[in-house]
């Protein structure tokens, strides 16, 4: 536990797939943040802040910025975690703590598919429900849908030094499209996480607390980790 205390700066990738559209989907959703790890009561916790995010599509015609206020308002929860030695490398497990980001309701239960006596919040402050996430398709239309999310994430990391832990991403976490700007936009889609473990990696490298924003990281970012995956 000693050895894993520390500060680290967060990448991950989870990717996802929508097979049912007439040309399917496959979207990366990269991450990049930082995440703490401390000693309390002899047992290990962590704590996540993410402060970036973007989505890759496979529709070179699209692309999709959510802000940066929108994903530091994701509140990750100190979460007790778990290690285990496995074929001479320890493993970190991290479990599901379901977070809300745009709604307001107990973070334990499912997302319904109807709308309706939903409260939403506005976490990135511009007025409208829930997280505005910004599309320019075909650098024609600008348009904005509106979305709740109940983030439910989980990883495995394998400790392969003291600076350096990298492993993957369970996403079971669920969405509403609460609208859009334009109404052909607001149509719930079918995505799913792609299985393959290698798809859905994340690395964690040890910094120093005195990097602390995306500015600073953003900087560093090329030292850190391995380009950004791309279609």
């Amino acid at each position: 536990m000693e050895l894993i205390e520390g500060h680290y700066a967060h990448y991950d990738v989870v990717s996802y797939e929508d097979l049912t559209t007439p040309l399917p989907m496959r979207t990366f959703i990269v991450s990049y943040g930082f995440t703490d790890f401390y000693i309390k009561d002899d047992k290990l916790y962590q704590k996540d802040r993410f402060i970036h995010a973007k989505q890759i599509l496979n529709q070179h015609f699209t692309t999709s910025q959510m802000s940066d206020l929108s994903t530091s308002a994701i509140e990750s929860k100190e979460t007790e975690v778990k290690l285990r030695y496995t074929d001479g490398k320890w493993i970190i497990y991290r479990p599901a703590t379901p977070t809300l980001i745009g709604i307001d309701r107990d973070p334990e239960l499912p997302l319904p598919a109807v709308k309706d006596g939903l409260i939403f919040t506005d976490p990135d402050n511009d007025g409208k429900p829930g997280v505005t996430v910004a599309l320019n398709i075909s650098g024609l239309i600008k348009a904005e849908i509106y979305i709740a999310r109940r983030e439910i994430f989980q990883y495995y990391i394998t400790v392969y030094s003291r600076d350096f832990l990298s492993g993957y991403v369970n996403d079971l976490s669920e969405q509403i499209i609460i609208g859009a700007s334009h109404t052909f936009l607001a149509v719930p889609s079918n995505n799913t996480q792609h299985p393959d473990p290698s798809m859905n990696p994340i690395i964690l490298r040890r910094v120093s607390k005195s990097i602390d924003t995306w500015e600073e990281l953003q900087a560093v970012r090329d030292e850190l980790f391995p380009p950004e995956p791309a279609f």
